[in-house]
This record gives C-alpha cells, sequence and structure tokens, in this order.
C-alpha cells in the first residue's frame, strides 16, 4: 500500500502498532489515516476512538479483513470515514483516498443548512437538533448535505453513492446502507418526528411525512 500511495503522488508514514499509530496520529499534520483493526499494542477501533475522544477529524480509512456486517457497522459506528475489506485491488484503494480527500477539501468552506428543526454544519461536521448536537463523519456529512440539498425528494441510491465514494470507488450498496442507519440514529431520537426514510427499490428521502 505504502508504495502504491507513493507512486499516486502521496507522502506516507507507516506505523507498525497501535501504538505508534495513535502517536502519529495525535503529533503530525496528516490529511489521512489508513488504519487496519488487528494492531499489535492497541487495536485500530481503539486508535480511532482515542482519535475521535481528542477531536481530531482527520479522515480515516479502515482497512481490515474484518468483513462482517457488524465488524463495518462497529468501524464506522467509532468515527471512521469509510471501510475497505481485504483483499482488494490496489485501485480500489487510491479511489477512495481520493474520494474521501476530495470530501475532506470542499468541507473547508463553512456553510449551514435546515431542514424542519434539523441543521447541519458543514464547517464542523456536526448536526443540531433542538438542544441535542451530534457529529458526523465526512462521509456522512457529505450524504446528508444531498438530502438536504433535495429535501422533499427521492435521492436515488446511485446519486448518494456518488456523492459519497465517486465514481471511480464502486462502493456497494451494502456500504451505503451502513452510512444511511448511522445517520438516521444520529438525526431522530426517541421522541423525535422521523425525517430521513427509505423509499423501497429507489433511494432515500428527507420528509417529514413517510410517503
Amino acid at each position: 500500500m505504502r508504495r502504491a500511495l507513493e507512486a499516486d503522488g502521496h507522502s506516507v508514514l507507516l506505523a507498525h502498532d497501535g501504538s505508534r499509530a495513535l502517536a502519529l496520529g495525535m503529533g503530525s499534520p496528516v490529511e489521512l489515516i489508513l488504519l487496519d483493526l488487528m494492531l499489535p499494542r492497541l487495536d485500530g477501533i481503539e486508535v480511532l476512538r482515542r482519535l475521535r475522544e481528542a477531536k481530531l477529524r482527520t479522515a480515516v480509512i479502515i482497512v481490515s479483513a474484518r468483513d462482517t456486517l457488524a465488524e463495518v457497522v462497529r468501524g464506522l459506528d467509532s468515527g471512521a470515514d469509510d471501510y475497505l475489506t481485504k483483499p482488494f485491488e490496489l485501485e480500489m484503494l487510491l479511489a477512495r483516498v481520493r474520494a474521501v480527500a476530495r470530501r475532506a477539501s470542499s468541507s473547508a468552506q463553512p456553510a449551514e443548512l435546515a431542514f424542519e428543526d434539523l441543521t447541519l454544519r458543514l464547517d464542523r461536521f456536526e448536526i443540531q437538533r433542538g438542544d441535542r448536537t451530534a457529529v458526523l463523519t465526512r462521509t456522512e456529512c457529505a450524504l446528508l448535505e444531498l438530502l438536504m440539498r433535495r429535501a422533499g425528494s427521492i435521492v436515488p441510491r446511485e446519486a448518494l453513492m456518488e456523492e459519497g465514494w465517486g465514481t471511480e470507488s464502486d462502493p456497494s450498496a451494502a456500504n451505503l446502507y451502513v452510512f444511511i442507519r448511522a445517520l438516521r440514529g444520529k438525526i431522530t431520537q426517541s421522541g423525535e418526528t422521523e425525517l430521513l426514510h427509505t423509499v423501497r427499490g429507489v433511494g432515500y428521502s428527507l420528509r417529514k411525512e413517510e410517503f
């Protein structure tokens, strides 16, 4: 992976265990972290948890042989921006890196969107609903931005997948499902009106009432 990334024009720092990975993530101005889960000394989930607890919003792509849905959900719920299961083609990895980097650069300008009582703050990767706030990953933020800009209409799955991952990275429908599931849990909690609705066989819609 290091050789492929350097050939693609990236500078790479390499950590052979979780403690070193955490130290680099905390102390180096890195733009993106590729994080394995099965690391010695400190596992990848713990590294990610501590980075997010320290309020570091560095983009993180998990690259792991753990390919069950439960593991993917766990990784994304811990704050990862994407999850790529091994084995994979290096071109797929590079496409995912470009997609996450593109989202990071496009979110540099502060912006705020609102729908009903939901507010999305793009510069903070944050939503507010009433008195409650929740932090989003870059991918969740990109998906919600598209849904909010098209609030009231149906956004096809294909449009959301292109927005979240680009046309090069070929994500599976499972990737989108996991992110929508996490996003729905952050948007709506007990006692609140559901805003994010599934339109079976088509896509998703942000609206106050179901179709």
